[in-house]
């Protein structure tokens, strides 16, 4: 049983879900067959047992019928009954979540029994749930479009030929809910571009753009800032995209549930890199600060942990920006909510690159040497490190030897994209170049610096931190 779809589901339920389940099991208007609740209480009894041990189909067909014969075929569709009222239970959760849902239901349900004294009172109930709403994403604007249907149905009941009909209220709230849904899924599909080579075939945008061009959006949350994300990403020539899309953010920045402000506010950090990886380094301001808004609007700790790339990225902007005291209260406040097996790891590679800004080379030797990174990411920034450390304390030997291994272990991970092995490849041969160079040697260095800038188009890790060991050669 124990690798059964049914007892896998069951996994899922903490103890407060699975007593509200067994709640749910127990209604006899959902379900009036006992063995399903004794079948559901021997699997979650087990799954919250230490040792969990071996489920038989035959111990728990005894436990559930008693002295009655074992039937496989009754025991499976006991399984499968069960599993269907565990889906259900689940839609039942969503729905309840969602009064709106439940209004536009009873408007519905009304209509079709034409109980003409429910008619206003389920009316006002909808436009109060309506008014209480506190996100407005483009959800908001498919339950106003349905609302507003149904509100319409109710009219034609009525054979009310004087009023004026709500027809404009339910093609606003329509177009609103496409064009905002049109634009969050075409900026999702612009945020893959790069790590996927699929061309999507997207019908409309072109009609989209001119159209929001032509008409005022600013008031509808998700329309307007999916569309500035998709400036961003489609004219990334015109920075004033950008400052638009902060504006928006801070006025509706909270008008969206976490995961989806997460979303747009990754938007907004993803420009800035690329800002920042042409050269335009005050965009690294920028980029700094949308992260400690996102701090600050808790919105990157997620089921009670923080991704330790989030962390990274975080401790790298601020070094960049020199700002070490920051960095190091930083590590100290927000390890703890590092994924327990990565703690250690991430706690260490960041120490080991505050170290290294602080130029307490020793203490990144130290750091790095002792660490083996499961993560790719992780290693191949690690041994970046590494090598700039020896080299800024002129440890020519151990340098040669992790060049090696470095490069060795490039070609070893057949994973690595053909981009990236070029970016690590680069850095490890001009590395070794400047160790050759005697200072103030003219001739060697102009060459080094042409081939840098050649080898620049296809990509160089750590460029910065190598233009400005060349400069110091000069």
């Amino acid at each position: 049983m124990h690798n059964s779809k049914l007892y896998s589901i069951l996994e899922y339920f903490d103890k407060y879900e699975q007593n509200r389940l067994r709640k749910f099991l127990l209604s006899p208007y959902f379900n009036r067959n006992e063995a399903l609740v004794r079948l559901f209480d021997l699997l979650v009894e087990n799954i919250n047992s230490k040792t969990k041990p071996d489920l038989e189909k035959e111990d728990l067909w005894k436990k559930i019928y008693l002295n009655k014969d074992f039937d496989d075929v009754l025991f499976r569709k006991n399984g499968s009954d069960l599993l269907k009222l565990v889906e259900s239970y689940l839609a039942q959760q969503v729905y309840e979540e969602n009064p709106i849902y439940k209004a536009n239901f009873l408007i519905k349900a009304v209509g079709v029994k034409k109980m003409k004294e429910l008619f206003n009172s389920s009316i006002r109930t909808a436009r109060r749930l309506s008014r209480q709403q506190v996100f407005r994403t483009s959800e908001y604007y498919l339950g106003q479009y349905q609302l507003e249907k149904n509100l319409f149905d109710l009219m034609e009941l009525k054979h009310d030929r004087q009023t004026k009909k709500n027809v404009e209220a339910i093609l606003n709230h329509l177009d609103r809910f496409y064009l905002a849904e049109k634009l969050r899924y075409g900026c999702s599909v612009n945020s893959q571009t790069s790590m996927i080579s699929h061309e999507y075939k997207l019908l409309f945008f072109d009609e989209i753009k001119k159209h929001i061009e032509n008409y005022y959006y600013e008031d509808i949350p998700p329309v307007a800032i999916y569309y500035k994300i998709y400036l961003t990403q489609t004219d990334t020539e015109k920075k004033q995209n950008y400052f638009d899309l902060i504006k928006l953010l801070e006025k509706y920045g909270d008008s969206f549930p976490k995961e989806e402000a997460e979303f747009i506010y990754q938007a907004a950090l993803n420009y800035c890199v690329r800002q920042v990886n042409v050269g335009n380094n005050k965009f690294l301001v920028e980029y700094f600060n949308q992260y400690r808004t996102l701090l600050n609007k808790e919105l990157l700790i997620k089921d009670g942990e923080l991704s330790p790339w989030h962390f990274k990225n975080i401790i790298l902007a601020a070094l960049r920006l020199g700002k070490y005291d920051w960095t190091e209260e930083f590590i100290n406040n927000y390890q703890i909510w590092l994924p327990e097996n990565m703690r250690k790891n991430a706690v260490s590679f960041n120490l080991a690159q505050l170290y290294f800004y602080q130029k307490n080379f020793n203490n990144v030797i130290q750091l790095l040497q002792t660490v083996e990174y499961e993560d790719l990411a992780y290693s191949l920034n690690s041994k970046t490190f590494l090598l700039m450390t020896y080299y800024e304390i002129d440890e020519i030997e151990p340098l040669y030897f992790l060049m090696e291994s470095f490069r060795t272990y490039l070609y070893r991970h057949k994973d690595f994209a053909y981009n990236k092995r070029v970016r690590y490849t680069n850095l490890i041969k001009f590395t070794k170049q400047l160790t050759k160079i005697i200072p103030g040697d003219k001739k060697a260095i102009e060459k080094l610096k042409a081939e840098v800038a050649k080898a620049e188009e296809k990509g160089i890790a750590s460029i910065t931190w190598l233009k400005e060991k060349i400069a110091e050669l000069e």
